[in-house]
């Protein structure tokens, strides 16, 4: 079933107004607070409806609310784990820091999965998006944890699962992802162990 989009962000809006003032959770200041909500909401969404879609498939949005769920929760769990990480990090004595930049293939496409993604590695500590490669539809991404770009690039490719899914796109989450590029390619420990052994005599 299609509807206009419009409406149904105006709709949106007036939840998020509930949310945002903070109401007491009665009927009453429920109720009025989504009139006002819809008061305010649906004329802006209409003013602003040419920045979205037309017309709305909520059948699709029905099937996508689960990868919703899951792409929040895996990157709940991610923020979680990497504030953990980080701050272990910058207290120990040694400060085991090292940084890398590494280029990561996306299978995703269209612009708002992109960008989501790209702003769920930057909100992450530990990880920041740098650039994007419009040519190899890829992000640049630069990471706390060089020793192990690899790492760095997993959850990435569980949020890009779920974006797969949540944003219909044309791959599937069971199409192998592209091989990502370390900036300062493959380290070698052995060379890492001499440097650590120079002297200044």
């Amino acid at each position: 079933m299609r509807v206009r989009t419009w409406p149904v962000v105006g709709v949106i809006f007036a939840v998020l107004w509930v949310f945002v003032r903070g109401l007491p959770l009665t009927p009453v200041s429920v109720v009025r607070g989504l009139l006002a909500g819809l008061l305010v909401g649906l004329p802006v969404a209409f003013v602003f409806r040419r920045l979205y879609s037309k017309d709305l498939d909520l059948g699709r949005v029905t099937r996508a609310l689960p990868y919703a769920g899951l792409y929040l929760g895996a990157f709940t769990w991610e923020l979680l784990r990497a504030n953990v990480d980080v701050a272990y990090r910058v207290l120990s004595p040694g400060m085991p820091i090292e940084p890398e930049v590494i280029l990561v293939p996306l299978r995703v496409e269209s612009d708002l999965a992109i960008t989501i993604i790209a702003n769920s590695i930057t909100i992450t500590p530990g990880t920041v998006t740098l650039d994007y490669d419009d040519e190899t539809n890829a992000l640049y991404v630069h990471g706390v944890n060089g020793r192990d770009p690899e790492a760095i690039a997993e959850p990435i490719r569980t949020w890009e699962d779920y974006a797969l899914e949540l944003f219909n796109e044309a791959a599937s989450p069971s199409d192998p992802p592209p091989e990502i590029v370390v900036s300062g390619g493959e380290r070698d420990s052995t060379a890492d162990n001499q440097d650590e052994g120079i002297d200044d005599d």
